[in-house]
C-alpha cells in the first residue's frame, strides 16, 4: 500500500498507479493511496511534480462524574453560538438512535456546513455529516458498510466530546448520573476510518480531507499507531496538518502502551496529545472472606451475590481430560482448562486476568483475578474482583489455610480516591522519542472507567457469549481521555471563534493543574503540562501562538529533508536556508533540554506570548526549580508590561546545569507569568537520562498476553503463597 501526494491540483501524472487506485484526496489536499509494488513506488517518486510518496500503515483505536470533577458542571455558562461548533469525530463511527444525539430543539446546521451522509445513514440536525472510508475496498463479515458503529468505541467518544444531556445514564445500575459532552449543543461529524482489521493511514487522510472542505472546528482522534513513527511516515500528522494551515485544532490519544518511557505514539507539535488520568468518584469491587477479611479490589461488577461461596485456586482444578495442569491452569487463559466439576458454583482465583470466558464457561458463580495495575480493567460477563499481587497471595493463603475457604464478590460502588487524579499505568509516556525537545503528551483528561454512550451491536465484555446490550458502557483507554480535551476545546472555540489551533493548545496547557510527581514518578513524561482545567483555560491571559511558517522552520532545524518536509506539510519549499535565519526554537508552551548526567546544561530559549487578558496588564515570571544547587534558571526581561489587547511580547530563558547522576531522572521546573490574577505555567524539563523500557511482566496493556517473563513473575507469585 502506497500513499501518493502530488504538486499541482488536476495533475494526472501517476504512471501505473492509476490501475491500482483505491482513493483519491481532492478537496483539502491533493493526493491518491494506489496499491503499488517497491519498484513501482520508487519510479513513481523520482516523477517530476510528485511531491511525495510514503507507505500507508495501520493504527490502532486507542461521563456523568468526569466533568464535574473537572470543575465543568452542567450549569457553566454556555455561548449562544455552542450549536454553531462542529466536531468532527475520526473512530468506528457512530450509532445515531442513542439518546446522547438526538436532535430535538435543534435548528438546521451551520451555513458553514457542506458535509454529506453516506449509505442512507439518518443524519439529523445533531449528527450532520457520516462518512465512511475504506480504501482497500476488504470487508470483514462483522464490518458494516456504512457509518454505523458496530464496534462501539466511536460513539462512546463523540458522546463524551459532544453528546447531549440524558438523565438517569448508568451501566446496570452503576454511576448512574446525567450523561453528556462537553459541548452538549454542537454539531457531530463522522468519519469511520477504523474497522476490525484496525485503522490505516490512506483511510485515516481520507478523512482529514473530507474534515476540512465540510467545515469542521474541531477534529477528535482517538486512534494512533502502535508504536512511536517520524512524521513523515504518519498519516495522522500529516492531515492534522493541514487541518492546522485552515484553522482546525486535532486532538490525539497519546497511546495505551504505558507505563513504557518513550511509548507516546502522538508527537506532532500541531496535534494536542492526550493522556488519561484518574478521576472521582471511581468504583471498588470488595471481596469478603468467611474469615471476615474484607479485600478491596477494582472491576466493573453490577452483579450482586446473596451469600457465602467456596473458593478454589485455579492451578488446584486443572481439566485433567482435556490435557492440563496446575501450571496452565492457574492463568485461566486457555478454554477448557478449568475442571468444570470441581468449579461449578464456586469462585476461583486466578494468577493473571483474561476475559473471564474461561472461568465462565466451566460454571465459576465469580472469579478474582490478579493483576499489578487494576487500573486496566473493564466489564465482565460474570462478578469479577480484580485484585492487586499481594492482596491475590493474601486470598491464596486463605485458601490454603481453610479447608472450607468461602467468600462473596461484592456489586461494584463509587468511592473517593484520596490519591486522585493520577495517571492510568496503561497511558502511554515520553520523553518523545520522535522530536526529542517537544514534550509529549501534552497534557492529562479522566481516561479510566467513563461512563458514555455504546453501540447495541458491540459487546461490553470482551467475552464470547456475552450478549448484553446496553446504551452505555464503562470503559478505559487514552481513546476516553482525548474527547474530554476535545469538548473542552470546542468550548473555548465557541467563545473566541478567532484564536489559531496553537491559541487554544496554549491555554488548554498553560492553565493545566500541576500534578503530582511523588505519585506520578514519570512526572511530566507521563502527565505533560498538567491535568486539563476547563474554567482556567477559557481565560488564560497570555497565549503562546505558532503559524504555518514557524512549524516548517521549526521542521528544518530538526534537519528534516525538503523531501520529508514536502510530504509533512504539502508545503512546496526548496530550500531551508531562509527559514533557517529566524529563531530556532518554536513558540511551544513547554520547555525541554535533552541530556544526559554529568553533562554541562547551558541553554537558551526565546518565546513569544500573546496578551488576551486585561487590555493593560503587567507579568512577572516566577520561577519554581528542584532543590538542586546546580540548577539555575533565569528569565529575561522578567516583567512583562503588555497595553493592549493582542500585543505580543518576547523574552528569553537562560537554563544552566550539571545534572549529577544522583539527581533524579527528571529534573523539572517551571515558569509561572503572574498579573495576580492569571498564572501562566510552563514546565521546564531537563531529563537526567532516558529511562529504560520496562520488562514485559510489568507492562499494563489493555489487553494483556502471557509470555515468559509474565509467567516467571507469576510462578513467584505461586511460590511466596506457598511460602
Amino acid at each position: 500500500m502506497t500513499v501518493v501526494s502530488w504538486k499541482k491540483e488536476g495533475d494526472e501524472r501517476v504512471g501505473d498507479g492509476a490501475k491500482h487506485l483505491l482513493q483519491r484526496y481532492t478537496k483539502s489536499f491533493h493526493g491518491f493511496s494506489a496499491r503499488l509494488t517497491k519498484e513501482e513506488a520508487q519510479k513513481l517518486s523520482g516523477m517530476e511534480g510528485v511531491v511525495s510518496v510514503f507507505p500507508s500503515r495501520k493504527n490502532k483505536l486507542a461521563t456523568t462524574s468526569s466533568w464535574d470533577f473537572l470543575g465543568f458542571p452542567l450549569t457553566v455558562n454556555r455561548s449562544t453560538t455552542e450549536s454553531d461548533i462542529i466536531i468532527g469525530v475520526v473512530d468506528t463511527g457512530i450509532w445515531p438512535e442513542s439518546a446522547s444525539f438526538s436532535d430535538v430543539g435543534y435548528g438546521p446546521p451551520p451555513a458553514k456546513w457542506k458535509g454529506i451522509c453516506q449509505a442512507n445513514f439518518p443524519c439529523n440536525n445533531k449528527i450532520i455529516g457520516a462518512q465512511y472510508f475504506k480504501g482497500d475496498g476488504m470487508y470483514n463479515p462483522k464490518d458494516l458498510q456504512s457509518p454505523r458503529d458496530s464496534y462501539g468505541h466511536g460513539t462512546h467518544t463523540a458522546s463524551t466530546a459532544a453528546g447531549n444531556i440524558v438523565r438517569k445514564a448508568n451501566l446496570l445500575g452503576l454511576h448512574s448520573g446525567t450523561a453528556r459532552g462537553g459541548v452538549p449543543r454542537a454539531r457531530i461529524a463522522v468519519y469511520k476510518v477504523c474497522w476490525t482489521d484496525d485503522c490505516s493511514d490512506n483511510d485515516i487522510l481520507s478523512a482529514f480531507d473530507a474534515a476540512i472542505a465540510d467545515g469542521v472546528d474541531i477534529i477528535t482522534a482517538s486512534v494512533g499507531s502502535t508504536s512511536p513513527e517520524e512524521l513523515f511516515a504518519n498519516g495522522l500528522a500529516i492531515g492534522s496538518f493541514h487541518a492546522m494551515m485552515k484553522g482546525i485544532l486535532t486532538i490525539q490519544s497519546a497511546g495505551n502502551d504505558g507505563p513504557d518511557p518513550q511509548s507516546v505514539a502522538s508527537v506532532a507539535p500541531w496535534v494536542l496529545t492526550v493522556a488519561a488520568g484518574t478521576k472521582n468518584p471511581d468504583l471498588i469491587t470488595r471481596v469478603r472472606l468467611g474469615n471476615n477479611m474484607v479485600v478491596d479490589g477494582a472491576s466493573i461488577n453490577p452483579f450482586k451475590l446473596e451469600g457465602m461461596y467456596p473458593l478454589v485456586y485455579a492451578g488446584d482444578v486443572p481439566n485433567i481430560g482435556a490435557g492440563f495442569n496446575g501450571s496452565t491452569s492457574r492463568f485461566c487463559f486457555n478454554n477448557n482448562s478449568l475442571d468444570k466439576n470441581l468449579v461449578q458454583g464456586k469462585i476461583v482465583l486466578c494468577e493473571w486476568t483474561s476475559s473471564g470466558e474461561v472461568q465462565m464457561a466451566a460454571g465459576a458463580i465469580g472469579t478474582m483475578m490478579a493483576h499489578d495495575t487494576p487500573d486496566t480493567i473493564s466489564s465482565y460477563p460474570l462478578p469479577v474482583s480484580v485484585l492487586k499481587i499481594e492482596q491475590a497471595r493474601s486470598i491464596y493463603q486463605y485458601i490454603r489455610s481453610s479447608r472450607n475457604a468461602t467468600g462473596v464478590i461484592m456489586k461494584s460502588e463509587d468511592v473517593t480516591n484520596p490519591l486522585t487524579p493520577y495517571i492510568a499505568s496503561f497511558s502511554s509516556r515520553g520523553p518523545n522519542p520522535i522530536v526529542k525537545n517537544i514534550l509529549k503528551p501534552d497534557l492529562t483528561a479522566p481516561g479510566v472507567r467513563i461512563l458514555a454512550a455504546w453501540s447495541p451491536l458491540a459487546p461490553i465484555s470482551d467475552a464470547e457469549g456475552d450478549h448484553r446490550k446496553l446504551r452505555f458502557n464503562m470503559i478505559s483507554g487514552t481513546s476516553m481521555a482525548c474527547p474530554h480535551v476535545s469538548g473542552i476545546a470546542a468550548y473555548i472555540k465557541s467563545y473566541n471563534p478567532t484564536w489559531s489551533p496553537a491559541t487554544i493548545k496554549s491555554a488548554l496547557m498553560t492553565t493545566a493543574t500541576l500534578m503530582s510527581a511523588k505519585i506520578n514518578t514519570d512526572a511530566e513524561f507521563a502527565y505533560g503540562a498538567g491535568y486539563v482545567n476547563p474554567m482556567k483555560a477559557m481565560r488564560p491571559g497570555l497565549v503562546y501562538d505558532v503559524d504555518e511558517v514557524d512549524y516548517v522552520t521549526f521542521l528544518c532545524q530538526q534537519k528534516y529533508s525538503i523531501k520529508h518536509i514536502r510530504i509533512i506539510t504539502g508545503v512546496n519549499i526548496s530550500s531551508c536556508s531562509k527559514l533557517m535565519k529566524q529563531t530556532k526554537d518554536l513558540n511551544y508552551p513547554t520547555f525541554v533540554i535533552p541530556t544526559m548526567h554529568n553533562t554541562a546544561v547551558d541553554f537558551n530559549f526565546t518565546r513569544t506570548v500573546t496578551n488576551v487578558g486585561s487590555a493593560t496588564s503587567t507579568y512577572k515570571a516566577l520561577i519554581t526549580a528542584p532543590r538542586i544547587s546546580s540548577l539555575k534558571i533565569q528569565v529575561k526581561p522578567s516583567i512583562l508590561h503588555f497595553k493592549e489587547y493582542g500585543q505580543k511580547l518576547s523574552f528569553k530563558v537562560s537554563v544552566k546545569a550539571t545534572i549529577r547522576k544522583q539527581d533524579n531522572p527528571i529534573v523539572s521546573g517551571g515558569l509561572i507569568w503572574d498579573d495576580g490574577v492569571h498564572q501562566v505555567r510552563s514546565p521546564i524539563l531537563v531529563p537526567n537520562k532516558i529511562p529504560q523500557k520496562l520488562p514485559n511482566n510489568f507492562k499494563s496493556g489493555l489487553h494483556i498476553q502471557k509470555n515468559k517473563s509474565q509467567t516467571n513473575l507469576l510462578i513467584d507469585f505461586n511460590q511466596k503463597a506457598h511460602g
